[in-house]
């Protein structure tokens, strides 16, 4: 992934209200390990179940605001995240959904999907069974994982 600014992150949200916006905290980027990422996601500590994504696309940061689901899956069950496709207990991957940007999602409309409880995907396809080909294996599950995170933003980013 490209290094963000904060600058970069606060002018990335496409579907961010001006509140959302103005309370908006970033996280450390200066401990950031930039090439180990295909996303930045995290959780907001001040509003338990709010939550940013940004990622470059097409050449530009775009950043969306995710909500998680109040209640959580089934403990005792598990369960596989949608953009990293890792299966963990039900308890660490939740709901979340996201406003569509522009009218649509000023109108309501929003998308949902599960992903990982922390929004650590990238941190997570990192680790590797010792049998296999690390760098060979976290090559090809990352880009797999952007892939399925650029599809759920382009599907924010529909205005129909």
């Amino acid at each position: 992934m490209q290094p963000l600014t904060e600058a970069d992150i606060r002018s990335s949200f496409v579907n961010a209200t001006p509140e959302e916006l103005a309370q908006l905290p970033i996280p450390g980027l200066h401990e950031m390990l930039w090439n180990e990422r295909e996303f930045l996601g995290w959780r907001d500590p001040q509003a338990a179940r709010r939550g940013y994504i940004v990622s470059w696309i097409d050449g530009r940061a775009v950043g969306i605001v995710v909500r998680s689901a109040g209640g959580s899956l089934r403990p005792g069950i598990a369960a596989m995240c949608s953009f990293c496709h890792s299966p963990q207990p039900a308890t660490q991957v939740r709901l979340f959904s996201a406003a569509r940007a522009g009218e649509a999602g000023r109108n309501g409309n929003t998308i949902g999907t599960y992903i990982c409880e922390d929004l650590g995907c990238p941190l997570l396809i990192r680790i590797a069974p010792p049998h296999l080909n690390p760098p060979a294996t976290i090559r090809t599950r990352g880009e797999a994982l952007l892939q399925r995170m650029q599809n759920f933003t382009a599907d924010i980013l529909k205005t129909a």
